[in-house]
C-alpha cells in the first residue's frame, strides 16, 4: 500500500459515508423526492452510486494494468443509468445503505493496492474522448467523486 493510494482509498470512503450520513437522518417521504436534474428518487440516487464502485474501480484497474478503455460512451452510461432507475424505483433505505458500506469498502480496498506506478500509468479513456488518462485521475474523477456529486444534488433538493 502506498501513501497515495491510502489517501484516495480514504477519500472514497469519506465520500460514502458523507453520503449515508446525509441519507440515515431521511424520512421516508425524503427518501423517495425526486431530485431535479437527476430524475431519480433519493433511494434510486444513493443506490446508483453504491452499485457503480465496482464498475468504477474495474474500469480504473483496466488503466492500472496498461489498457486502454474502449466503447464506453456517454450515451451508453446513461443508457444504463436509465435502465438502473427503472430497475431499481422501489428500494428499502437500509439495504441501500447496506450496500453503499460494502461496496465503497470493497472500492477503497481494491484502490489499496494500487502502486504508485499503477496509479501514473496513463491510457485512452473512450468516455474522456480518447484523452490519455491516470489511473489515478480516473479514481478521482469517478469512484470519489461520485459520491460527493450526488449527495450535493440531494442537499440542494432537501434544502439540507
Amino acid at each position: 500500500m502506498t501513501t497515495r493510494a491510502n489517501v484516495l482509498a480514504d477519500r472514497i470512503e469519506l465520500g460514502a459515508e458523507s453520503l449515508a450520513n446525509l441519507v440515515e437522518g431521511l424520512s421516508d417521504s425524503e427518501w423517495e423526492i425526486v431530485i431535479p436534474g437527476e430524475e431519480r428518487k433519493v433511494g434510486v440516487l444513493v443506490h446508483h452510486v453504491a452499485s457503480s464502485y465496482q464498475a468504477e474501480i474495474d474500469l480504473a484497474s483496466q488503466i492500472s494494468e496498461g489498457k486502454p478503455i474502449i466503447g464506453v460512451t456517454s450515451e451508453e452510461i446513461d443508457g444504463v443509468n436509465a435502465d438502473h432507475a427503472r430497475d431499481y424505483a422501489q428500494v428499502n433505505k437500509q439495504d441501500v445503505l447496506k450496500l453503499l458500506h460494502e461496496n465503497s469498502k470493497e472500492a477503497s480496498d481494491r484502490v489499496r493496492k494500487l502502486s504508485d506506478a499503477e496509479l501514473d500509468n496513463a491510457e485512452k479513456v473512450s468516455l474522456n474522448a480518447d484523452a490519455p488518462l491516470t489511473t489515478q485521475f480516473f479514481i478521482e474523477d469517478h469512484a470519489l467523486r461520485h459520491s460527493f456529486q450526488h449527495l450535493e444534488s440531494i442537499q440542494k433538493a432537501l434544502g439540507k
